[in-house]
């Protein structure tokens, strides 16, 4: 006897995400899995930290008060506060290293065989380049937001506008970090690496306008310093950090013949050089075997 009262088994299947989520998170996995890898990084190693500001503020410090004191007992300043000038030079150089220091774990990577693991990832080499410049900037900006935390001792003031200085730092970051993956696919030797970037940022820091005003120098040092796109960072940096009148007098600030461009110029300076600097690094390694 067959009882036809019992009503067929039912099968509840659980509804599928929307196909656009899916695709959404494949995106954005690799951008935040690389800058996650940095950030886990910098949490493990506060030492880290400590150490990569301790050339910034020997540099604003010593440097600084000792050539103030310098000036004012010769009685020819024309700054009235250096180290407060110092400042923001102090600041951009606080970012390079840990910066720079993501082309450096690239280059130990590809030694060690973990490069080879994220060229058979499924993600595109364009997001992994996107992720560890994302996450090298962001730490770069961790220690610029350190040093901005003791810039009392500059004469910097505690305002809201530190915010748009800590995102003038962030893409001053970015470009450093641009230029260490490109040194990155390109060098394939730890040790090479390290005295190519190291040859390199000393000069970018020197011929910044960091240390001295960048206008009524040299003929040929003025067009180096106008030049050298790290100039228009410090520029922008120096402009617009609360502080004292030093910082953004006619003496200090940048002059390009009789017109002095506006920080917003400045900036778009910097993104279009880094973009340029990320589009071929981005090549060079979609390109690595």
């Amino acid at each position: 006897m067959t009882r036809t009262d019992i009503p067929p088994s039912v099968t509840v299947t659980k509804p599928a995400a929307p196909p656009s989520e899916g695709r959404t998170w494949h995106t954005v996995r690799p951008y935040a899995l690389l800058w996650r890898r940095e950030m886990t990084r910098l949490r493990h190693n506060p030492l880290r930290l400590v150490m990569g500001l301790v050339t910034p503020l020997l540099f604003l410090v010593v440097l600084g008060t000792g050539l103030e004191a310098a000036s004012s007992t010769l009685g020819k300043a024309q700054l009235n506060d250096y180290r407060a000038y110092l400042f923001p030079g102090a600041l951009v150089m606080s970012v390079q290293a840990p910066a720079i220091a993501v082309g450096i774990s690239l280059v130990w990577d590809r030694r060690l065989g973990m490069l080879r693991q994220m060229l058979v990832s499924p993600f595109p080499r364009s997001s992994i380049v996107l992720g560890l410049a994302l996450g090298g900037a962001t730490t770069g900006a961790v220690y610029g937001l350190a040093l901005l935390a003791v810039g009392g001792i500059a004469g910097v003031r505690y305002t809201p506008m530190l915010l748009v200085v800590l995102i003038e730092l962030l893409l001053v970051s970015l470009l450093f970090t641009s230029f260490g993956l490109l040194a990155a696919v390109t060098i394939r030797q730890v040790d090479t690496f390290q005295i190519v970037v190291n040859l390199s940022l000393m000069p970018l820091m020197f011929f910044s306008g960091a240390m001295f005003p960048p206008n009524g120098l040299p003929g040929w040092l003025d067009t180096v310093v106008k030049l050298n796109p790290l100039t228009y960072g410090v520029d922008a940096v120096r402009r617009t950090l609360p502080g004292p009148d030093v910082l953004t007098s006619e003496q200090t600030r940048l002059m390009l013949g009789d017109w002095n461009p506006p920080v917003y110029a400045e900036l778009g300076v910097l993104a279009a050089l880094t973009a340029a600097v990320l589009g071929l690094a981005t090549y060079r390694f979609s390109r690595t075997q």
